[in-house]
């Protein structure tokens, strides 16, 4: 299943980037990477025709345009084959790596079994399918950050989240997870490695790392439009809702604190209870909430969502109604419909309806995180350990010390 679906996706996005203009986000990183050396890398735009297509820039530290240049080396049908390829492999990482933080104790062929349906049946997911649509690095990046906090070794997983961060900042947020931890090697680690990646961009092209580091990191209109319905942040929300950009103004901090602290009781909540799955995503739902832009494309972390609320023992209504809540939105394409329904994406403005379903993605987020902060369910009376719960139960087993450090079984 998960070949025929890997092949269909496959074919689907990767024929007819070859044949029109396509996976627009690899483009720009193939042709953007060789202006590094120029000096005017931050000034580069990509046209592509479309009306709704915009000039797009390079939004990246100047390390990623490092990593990058590569592409710039190959044409174009192998270098979007084998980076769409590359994605739907490291869906498979993806989802292999939440499934052992979510169920340690599987069996390894159940385990097999899960990690291969799964991934077959996630490919289809919104953000997962516009991420290869549109070349996106979220894929590689998430699935980086999921291996390494697996890592027993405080300079792997240090490493390789500090490394994930030079290339997209966003990553930088799983630092709260080695806090959260008390894993203060590989927090150090992974500042040590992202200050690396920023020395490396400061040598490798002084003039673009100034321009990037003292201008247009704070930028997030430079991104693209705050407002349109693509960004599914509490900003990009209550813009739609209000009919402008609401900034970092009252009503944000009004909408922002509140998903701040519900998402760091939900940290507190899933570490006490050695829930290392619950943890890494109550703080990657944090990081999505609170940027300025969260694309719907950047929610490749709703892969965790959906499996942490599919193997867990909460069977509680709440849970129940987040992973159908999830299920209409990823599966129901929500932002798609919606993108299609906006006259255009500079425009904030939208009828009450579709500025509330504006929120999918957010209120989605709000009812997993207080899904986390639930208790675990009670283990029925006459139930032994090592033993399934009855129907759809779970083995009930001690949690090996290495996960609740939140290192690898």
């Amino acid at each position: 299943m998960l070949l025929v679906a890997a092949a269909a996706m496959l074919l689907l996005v990767w024929v007819p980037a070859c044949l029109r203009p396509g996976m627009v986000d690899l483009r720009v990183y193939r042709s953007a990477a060789p202006h590094l050396f120029g000096g005017d890398l931050y000034a580069f735009r990509l046209d592509l025709p479309g009306p709704d297509l915009f000039p797009l820039p390079f939004t990246y530290p100047p390390f990623a345009a490092l990593l990058f240049l590569p592409l710039s080396w190959v044409p174009w049908p192998p270098v979007s084959a084998v980076w769409t390829a590359a994605s739907i492999l490291a869906l498979c990482v993806l989802v292999h790596c939440c499934l052992r933080m979510a169920d340690p104790a599987a069996p390894a062929a159940r385990h097999r079994r899960r990690a291969l349906l799964w991934s077959a049946a996630l490919l289809w997911t919104e953000p997962v399918a516009v991420t290869l649509a549109l070349g996106q690095i979220n894929l590689l990046l998430a699935a980086g950050v999921a291996f390494a906090v697996e890592r027993r070794s405080a300079a792997a997983a240090g490493l390789g989240v500090g490394l994930a961060a030079g290339v997209k900042l966003v990553p930088a947020v799983t630092g709260l997870y080695f806090l959260a931890h008390r894993r203060w090697s590989a927090a150090g680690w992974s500042a040590v490695a992202g200050a690396a990646t920023v020395a490396a961009g400061w040598w490798a092209a002084p003039g673009a790392a100034h321009d990037f580091w003292l201008h247009a990191v704070g930028d997030a209109a430079r991104v693209g439009p705050v407002g349109s319905v693509l960004n599914q942040s509490v900003r990009g929300a209550l813009s739609r809702t209000l009919g402008h950009d609401a900034g970092w103004s009252a009503a944000w901090w009004a909408c922002a604190v509140p998903a701040a602290v519900l998402a760091t009781a939900a940290v507190v909540r899933t570490v006490r209870r050695a829930d290392p799955l619950g943890v890494l995503l109550a703080v990657q739902l944090l990081g999505l909430l609170l940027s300025p832009i969260s694309w719907c494309h950047h929610w490749v972390w709703t892969v965790a969502a959906v499996l942490w609320l599919t193997h867990t023992p909460h069977r509680t209504r709440l849970r129940t109604a987040a992973l159908t809540a999830w299920g209409l939105a990823l599966g129901g394409y929500v932002v798609h419909w919606l993108a299609l329904a906006q006259p255009d994406i500079w425009h904030f403005g939208r009828p009450w309806y579709l500025a509330a379903l504006g929120w999918s993605y957010p209120v989605c987020a709000v009812l997993t995180l207080v899904t986390l902060l639930l208790p675990a369910a009670p283990r029925r009376a006459g139930s032994t350990p090592g033993k399934p719960e009855g129907r759809g139960g779970r083995r009930r087993e001690r949690v090996p010390a290495a996960i609740r450090r939140g290192g690898s079984p």
